[in-house]
C-alpha cells in the first residue's frame, strides 16, 4: 500500500468542506429529531398514540419506518432517523467514493499520481478509509448528543453506530460499483440503484404484513438492530460484513484490469448520430437523458407515496396537539391532509432541487474532464453550450415536479375518488416551487462562469436551506434566518393562497445568477 497515507491525506485536503458539510447535516438530523420528538410528544400517553397511528397506516410505515420502542423519545427518535440518516451517509459515501476513484480514472489524474510511488489499490483503499472514518465521526457526535440529551447510553450508542455502518456498506458499494462500469456516471447510477432496491426492500418489510424484506437491505438492517428496544448488536456485523466483501472484491479487480477500463465495457454507439443532436441543447440531453430518467423513477414513487399515505395523515396528527401545531408551520393552512400534502411537497422540492444541481454541475465535469475543448473547436459558441446544461436543469426540475405531483394526484384523488378533481391541484402544488427550486442550479452557473472551483459550493447552500426549511422552524430560529432559503417564499399549496410576486423575485434572482455565469463563462479561459 505505498503512498496510501498521502493518498488518504489528499482526499481530506480536497473534500474536507464537503464531507464536514454532510457529518453537520447528519448530526443536525439526529440532534433536531430528538429535541423535536421531546417536544411533540412529552408524555408516554402521547407516544404510545402517536405509534398506534404510525402502525395504522401501512403507508406511513412504508415511508418513515417501523417503531419498536413506542415508549420512550429515544425509541420514536430512532424510528425517525434510522432510514432518514442511512439514507444521508449513503449518498455522501457513494459520491465521495467515486469521485476519488473512477471518476480520478476519467479524468486521467489516476494515471498521473500511478506514475509516483502509489500502488495500484492506494486510491480506493484510501477513499474508502476516509468515508469510514467520517461515517464513523458523524456517528459518535451523534451519539455523544443523544447521550447529553439523557436518551440513555446503550441506544444512542447503537443509533449512531447503526448509521455509520450504513454509510460504511454503501462505500463498499460504491467502490465495487467504480471497478465494474467504465465511468463516474454509470458507477454513480449503479450505486444509486442499489441504494433505491435498499429503499424498496425497507418500505416493503416496514409496510407488510411480512417483514423477511427488510432483512435484505442496508436500511433495513439500520432499523432491525433495534436502538432504545433492546438492542441486537449483532445485527452490526451485517453491513460491516457487506462493505469489507465489496472492499476484498473492489481491491481484487483494481489490481487485474487496466487503468480506464471496467468489468463491463462501455456499450458502441451509432456510426450515425441522429439529427436532433446536433446542436448544444440535442448534446446536453443526450448526455443527461439516463439521469433525468432515474429521478424521474424516483420522484413518481415519491409523489405515489405521499399521495397514497395522505388519506391516513388525520389520525397521525391528530395524536399530539403539538405535532398538529409544527406541521401547520411547515405546512401552511387549510386542512391537515393540505397541510400534510405542502409538507411532503416541500421535501420533494428539496430533491428535485438536487437534481438540479447535479445536472448543472455537469458543465465542471466535462470541463474538468477535457471534453468542453472539442466541443468547442466546433461551430458551438461557448454560452450556446453552457446554456443547453442549464436549460436541461432547470426544464428537468419542472418535469420532475410535474410528475411527483401527477403521481400524488393519481394516488391520493384514486383512495377518496377523485382523480379528475386531485390531479390538477396537486400538480400546481408542486410545480408552483420551480422558481425556489431553480436558485440552487443557477448558483452552479454563477460559480461556474465566475469561479469554477466555487461551483459545487451549490452543494453546501442547498444543505443550509434544507436545514433551515426543515429544522428551523421547530428551533424556532429568527424569520429573517428562514428567509434566507428561496424555499421560504413559496406558497404552501394546496391549502394557502398564491402570492406572485415572491415567486417572480426567485425567477429574478435565478435570471440574473445564470446571467452572470454565461457572461462570466464567455469571457474566461477554459483550463487546458
Amino acid at each position: 500500500m505505498s503512498g496510501l497515507g498521502p493518498m488518504a491525506g489528499l482526499i481530506w485536503r480536497r473534500d474536507r468542506i464537503r464531507l464536514t458539510v454532510w457529518a453537520y447535516v447528519l448530526i443536525a438530523l439526529v440532534a433536531g429529531t430528538a429535541r423535536s420528538i421531546g417536544s411533540l410528544a412529552p408524555t408516554v400517553s402521547a407516544r404510545r398514540a402517536l405509534a398506534a397511528s404510525i402502525d395504522a397506516d401501512p403507508a406511513i410505515r412504508a415511508v418513515t419506518g417501523a417503531i419498536f420502542d413506542p415508549t420512550s423519545v429515544g425509541g420514536l427518535t430512532a424510528w425517525r432517523v434510522m432510514s432518514l440518516g442511512g439514507i444521508v451517509v449513503a449518498i455522501m459515501s457513494i459520491l465521495t467514493v467515486v469521485r476519488h476513484t473512477r471518476a480520478e480514472e476519467e479524468s486521467g489524474r489516476a494515471e498521473l499520481v500511478g506514475a509516483g510511488a502509489v500502488e495500484r489499490h492506494a486510491p480506493l483503499v484510501a477513499a474508502l478509509l476516509v468515508v469510514t472514518a467520517v461515517n464513523l465521526v458523524a456517528g459518535a457526535v451523534s451519539a455523544v448528543l443523544l447521550i447529553v440529551f439523557g436518551l440513555g447510553t446503550a441506544g444512542s450508542l447503537a443509533l449512531g453506530l447503526g448509521i455509520a455502518v450504513t454509510g460504511i456498506a454503501f462505500a463498499g458499494l460504491a467502490g465495487l460499483a467504480a471497478q465494474v462500469t467504465q465511468g463516474a456516471r454509470a458507477a454513480n447510477g449503479v450505486a444509486f440503484t442499489a441504494l433505491a432496491i435498499a429503499f424498496v426492500l425497507r418500505a416493503v418489510g416496514d409496510a407488510g404484513s411480512t417483514t423477511w424484506p427488510r432483512w435484505l437491505s442496508p436500511l433495513g438492517w439500520a432499523e432491525v438492530l433495534r436502538p432504545y428496544a433492546g438492542q441486537r448488536w449483532w445485527v452490526l456485523a451485517l453491513p460491516v460484513a457487506l462493505g469489507l466483501a465489496c472492499t476484498a472484491v473492489s481491491v481484487r479487480l483494481a489490481g487485474s484490469r487496466d487503468l480506464g477500463s471496467g468489468l463491463l465495457s462501455a456499450r458502441r454507439g451509432r456510426a450515425t448520430a441522429a439529427g436532433w443532436l446536433r446542436g448544444p441543447f440535442g448534446l446536453a440531453l443526450r448526455q443527461q437523458r439516463a439521469t433525468l430518467l432515474g429521478w424521474g423513477v424516483g420522484m413518481l414513487a415519491y409523489g405515489a407515496l405521499v399521495g397514497g399515505s395522505a388519506d391516513g395523515v388525520v389520525g397521525l396528527v391528530t395524536s399530539s396537539d403539538r405535532m398538529e401545531s409544527v406541521l401547520r408551520q411547515l405546512g401552511g393552512g387549510g386542512g391537515l391532509v393540505a397541510i400534510y400534502l405542502a409538507a411532503s411537497f416541500s421535501i420533494g422540492g428539496l430533491f428535485v432541487a438536487a437534481y438540479g444541481v447535479q445536472a448543472a454541475l455537469r458543465t465542471r465535469s466535462e470541463e474538468a474532464a477535457g471534453r468542453l475543448e472539442p466541443v468547442l473547436a466546433t461551430a458551438a459558441g461557448r454560452r450556446r453550450w453552457m446554456a443547453g446544461h442549464l436549460a436541461i436543469a432547470m426544464l428537468g426540475c419542472a418535469a420532475l415536479l410535474a410528475a411527483s405531483g401527477v403521481a400524488a394526484g393519481l394516488a391520493y384523488g384514486g383512495a377518496i375518488g377523485d382523480v379528475g378533481g386531485q390531479v390538477p391541484r396537486l400538480l400546481g402544488a408542486s410545480l408552483v416551487a420551480w422558481p425556489a427550486v431553480i436558485v440552487p442550479a443557477a448558483l452552479v452557473a454563477a460559480g461556474f462562469g465566475l469561479a469554477p472551483r466555487a461551483a459545487a459550493g451549490a452543494w453546501a447552500a442547498l444543505g443550509v436551506f434544507a436545514l433551515l426549511g426543515q429544522v428551523g422552524t421547530l428551533l424556532r430560529l429568527p424569520q429573517a434566518v428562514l428567509d434566507v432559503s428561496p424555499f421560504a417564499h413559496v406558497p404552501k399549496l394546496p391549502g394557502a393562497t398564491v402570492t406572485s410576486l415572491p415567486l417572480v423575485m426567485l425567477a429574478l434572482i435565478a435570471a440574473v445568477l445564470a446571467a452572470a455565469g454565461l457572461l462570466g463563462f464567455g469571457r474566461r479561459d477554459v483550463p487546458r
